[in-house]
């Protein structure tokens, strides 16, 4: 079986691979936005052929990329991604505000996603978090806890890509698979801790009773 270890061109890309590809048959070969994000894996075409992949590590794969082309046989083999839509929060509307209004509406924010346990990208005004539930479930969570001052809609993953630089495409489409969801949770915070304050009950010879509360500090990536 044929190992692929290698990424020809990109269709969409680059205009030369649109005349190379006129006149032979492509199997196009769907990913999903978790898979794409692995140099190894074994993916099946729309024509049941299965790809095993084996790129370099740390190769960014993209929508169109070529891994097969055989001009004398006419076949070819191109990458699909499929990326989920990302909710785009705008703050642009408090950037004239008290700094003491832009901290409240911060931390109000930071609380809502986190609490979900929601990656998220912050670009100048903007905060990107990606669809990782049912979308109704994230306007509810947005509208329950209504911050004032903020804006937000949702846009195609592919529409917002122009704008995140490679390691910030990976926070927001490469995290965790669904299945990861009903067992752990995946975070991938861009700077700094969360810190998580525990009560714990100590009871000693004397039958005194003391309480501690212990910071714990978790680093996420």
């Amino acid at each position: 079986m044929t190992v692929y270890s290698e990424i020809l061109g990109n269709m969409l890309r680059e205009p030369e691979w649109e005349e190379k590809l006129k006149n032979v048959e492509v199997d196009f070969i769907p990913l999903d936005q978790w898979t794409a994000q692995k140099s190894r894996f074994l993916a099946k075409g729309a024509s049941g052929k299965e790809y095993p992949v084996a790129l370099k590590r740390h190769t960014q794969v993209a929508d169109g990329d070529i891994i097969e082309f055989n001009p004398e046989e006419g076949k070819a083999a191109v990458l699909r991604i499929e990326l989920n839509p990302v909710m785009v929060v705008e703050l642009d509307g408090m950037v004239d505000h008290k700094p003491e209004d832009l901290i409240r509406v911060a931390l109000e924010l930071g609380h809502a996603i986190g609490n979900q346990h929601w990656p998220a990208v912050v670009k100048g005004t903007k905060v990107y978090v990606p669809l990782t539930v049912d979308k109704k479930v994230m306007m509810s969570v947005m509208e329950t806890h209504h911050i004032e001052g903020i804006t937000f809609r949702f846009e195609k993953g592919f529409d917002v890509i122009p704008y995140l630089l490679p390691h910030e495409i990976r926070r927001l489409f490469g995290g965790a698979g669904h299945e990861s969801h009903a067992h752990t949770h995946s975070h991938d915070h861009a700077h700094g801790h969360i810190v998580h304050c525990h009560d714990h009950d100590h009871e000693h010879g004397d039958h005194h009773d003391h309480d501690h509360d212990h910071p714990h500090h978790h680093e996420h990536d």
